[in-house]
């Protein structure tokens, strides 16, 4: 019996469009093609497999999950594939070895019901296996040479992705300069962030285009920070907006009613797989906001917070 709810062509689609806006921005056309014509392709495989195979009895968060597994995993090594060196009539031979490898393990991990965290650990030491071993069967054909094997063997994208994703929170949350005096600028862009946090979508964006790039891009860092509001002190803001003749607005108080009733319409437009997937990946605290509101229940976060929270979950659900 197929999984109902389970649109396995439509999402293959969604997650090989996620994943180009991740690519790096120096991949040609050829380049970039490839790692989402191969997402798509093993997401799509994936979860058609998953779809037709009754025997499984997964529902369709399961079949999700695995398939965003694949699409995760064949995007970050086919970005390493490229680059490798490696000529890339060889990429797909490397990416196949993988995708099977990653499919079995994560789909007889989610029939033995092993928990998330664990089955991910379990898919990642099975995927630098595998590419380990493909590499190594290239060199022995004399395909690849020791130079080349070495190149492709370091290559972690995503790796790379958890240290910049680091390096950039860092930055973010770095409202001291390192002789241990505010930055003003630094001071002046958190403040207009937090003024932005204030205003629709549309008119945040109107002053963020009067903004060169790299200060909007830090203005927008700074807005999707959830403590924000607790790392800035409000005085010193006034000061900095006032300088350039912005006034930021008294927060409104914010009724945790309301928050419940926006989850809960969340839950019932888009439906609750379609939140968990998109929550899986955040901190414990925002996992419980939802889970809690599942249930009619309120946490302990403030209600500033917790209604930026949704406000951004409904952008992405």
């Amino acid at each position: 019996m197929a999984i109902e709810g389970f649109d396995y062509q439509n999402f293959s689609q969604v997650l090989a469009s996620q994943a180009g806006e991740l690519l790096p921005e120096y991949f040609d056309d050829f380049q970039k093609k490839y790692v989402t014509n191969t997402i798509s392709n093993f997401a799509n495989l994936a979860g058609e497999a998953l779809y037709n195979d009754a025997t499984l009895n997964f529902d369709a968060e399961q079949a999700m999950m695995v398939t965003q597994i694949i699409a995760e995993w064949s995007f970050h090594k086919s970005v390493d594939l490229v680059k490798s060196g490696i000529l890339s009539e060889y990429w797909d031979g490397i990416m196949q070895k993988i995708a099977f490898t990653i499919f079995e393990i994560a789909k007889n991990a989610m029939v033995q019901k092993i928990p998330t965290d664990q089955i991910l650990q379990i898919v990642e030491q099975h995927v630098i296996k595998s590419y380990e071993e493909a590499l190594a069967e290239l060199k022995t054909n004399g395909i690849i040479n020791d130079t080349l094997y070495e190149n492709a063997a370091h290559q972690s994208n995503i790796d790379a992705m958890m240290e910049q994703i680091q390096n950039d929170k860092n930055a973010s949350t770095n409202f001291e300069s390192h002789n241990g005096q505010s930055d003003s600028k630094t001071l002046k862009l958190a403040a207009i962030a937090l003024l932005l946090k204030q205003l629709s979508n549309d008119r945040a964006q109107i002053i963020l285009n009067k903004f060169n790039y790299q200060d909007a891009q830090l203005v927008v860092q700074y807005m999707q920070m959830t403590d924000l509001e607790q790392k800035v002190d409000k005085n010193i803001a006034l000061k900095y907006l006032s300088e350039i003749k912005i006034n930021l607005p008294v927060p409104k108080k914010i009724n945790p009613n309301k928050i419940l009733s926006k989850i809960h319409k969340m839950e019932q437009d888009k439906g609750k797989v379609s939140i968990e997937i998109a929550i899986r990946k955040e901190r414990a605290n925002v996992q419980k906001l939802i889970n809690y509101a599942y249930d009619g229940e309120y946490s302990k976060m403030p209600p500033r917070v917790a209604n930026i929270i949704a406000e951004h979950l409904e952008e992405r659900v």
